[in-house]
């Protein structure tokens, strides 16, 4: 089943999350944290969306706030054409059976006390499919072998599997209530190298078999690469860029795109000598205190100061299917100025190496 419908099964429009902090002190007034920033976005039935940033760029924040277990501050999410912003109650423990996560953790988010056939068929006694977990063993062993696990494990406890046995139990419990839609949230970041590709492959051929609408939070680019058919970029709540996946990594245009991805090694040293690098040093700006104009420019090597320090960029579409918030990178498309650098900022180390 690999059937995908070009009407989006998830659309987000203008979605903005902000956090109020306690007071520090008696005579300091609370601060808001802009975890995410007037984000829009849609993925279409079957297909998977990577969306990639580092660490507090608002990436997971905005995934629990796809699945309302995060209330926005401002804009609209829709599933399957309905507004789902402020559903509560009833109408969203119902809407829930249809849009499932698989964590990072595997083992944090695995009941100790519990036996694996009871956490398999915990979500179908939650939601009313069956009364007790015995009465739903046989889904539960279906699931199992669904996932590549062994029907041993039914009577198993977390603390007795692996790493991978353990992630593939979060993907059966996702799957017991046949969900349309997964938020997957760094699957294969807690797992060994060895086992991270067999979780990997499982999740694409599952997507496949069930015509599953996905979306895969990570900030390994490899994970992205292989996984996803399209990329949407984060950084400090906003996205900066979104395309197909081969246009990343063929042919990205943002600064902050550019520099994830020289960032990967390459295992040949002769191809690395000839690839442009360009290292980002620095880190993310406080989400308490977002600089004005881009958020990237006090890290950009690409910075035009009398835009950037001032003029917040729109995701505008430069090429088809490909959309960049970024000044320079517009100029460059629409051929008003040369790819030279303007600005180097103290945290920023350049090496650029070109063919020949």
């Amino acid at each position: 089943m690999d059937e995908r419908g070009a009407d989006p099964v998830i659309e987000v429009k203008n979605l903005s999350v902000h956090y109020r902090t306690e007071k520090a002190g008696l005579w300091q007034s609370s601060a808001v944290v802009r975890a995410v920033d007037d984000v829009s976005l849609a993925i279409a039935r079957g297909e998977t969306l990577g969306l990639v940033g580092e660490s507090g760029s608002g990436k997971t924040t905005t995934g629990h706030t796809i699945l309302r277990r995060i209330d926005p501050q401002s804009g609209q999410i829709w599933f399957r054409g309905h507004d789902i912003t402020y559903l509560r109650g009833e109408r969203l423990r119902r809407l829930r059976r249809r849009m499932q996560l698989v964590p990072q953790d595997p083992y944090g988010s695995l009941n100790p006390r519990m036996q694996i056939r009871d956490i398999v068929a915990e979500p179908l006694v939650v939601h009313g499919r069956v009364r007790r977990p015995r009465d739903a063993y046989d889904r539960v062993m279906d699931l199992l072998r669904l996932t590549g696990t062994s029907p041993d494990a039914a009577t198993r406890y977390p603390h007795a599997l692996s790493g991978g046995q353990r992630q593939r139990i979060c993907i059966a419990r996702a799957l017991a209530l046949e969900p349309e839609f997964l938020i997957l949230d760094e699957p294969v970041a807690a797992l060994d190298v060895s086992v991270q590709a067999q979780v990997l492959n499982l999740l694409k051929d599952l997507q496949s078999q069930l015509g599953l609408t996905c979306l895969l939070i990570s900030h390994n680019l490899s994970v992205i690469q292989h996984m996803s058919d399209r990329v949407a970029i984060m950084y400090g709540g906003k996205l900066v860029e979104v395309t197909s996946s081969d246009g990343i990594y063929r042919a990205a245009l943002h600064p902050y795109t550019k520099s994830l991805l020289s960032a990967i090694p390459i295992p040949d040293p002769a191809i690395a000598k000839q690839r442009e690098r360009i290292i980002v040093r620095g880190e993310i700006h406080d989400p308490m205190a977002p600089p004005a104009g881009c958020p990237f420019h006090t890290r950009c090597i690409f910075r035009q100061a009398e835009r950037c320090d001032t003029e917040v960029p729109e995701l505008r579409e430069l090429r088809r299917g490909h959309q960049v918030a970024c000044h320079w990178a517009e100029d460059i498309a629409l051929g008003r100025v040369k790819p030279t650098r303007t600005h180097s900022p103290a945290n920023t180390e350049t090496m650029l190496r070109l063919p020949g």
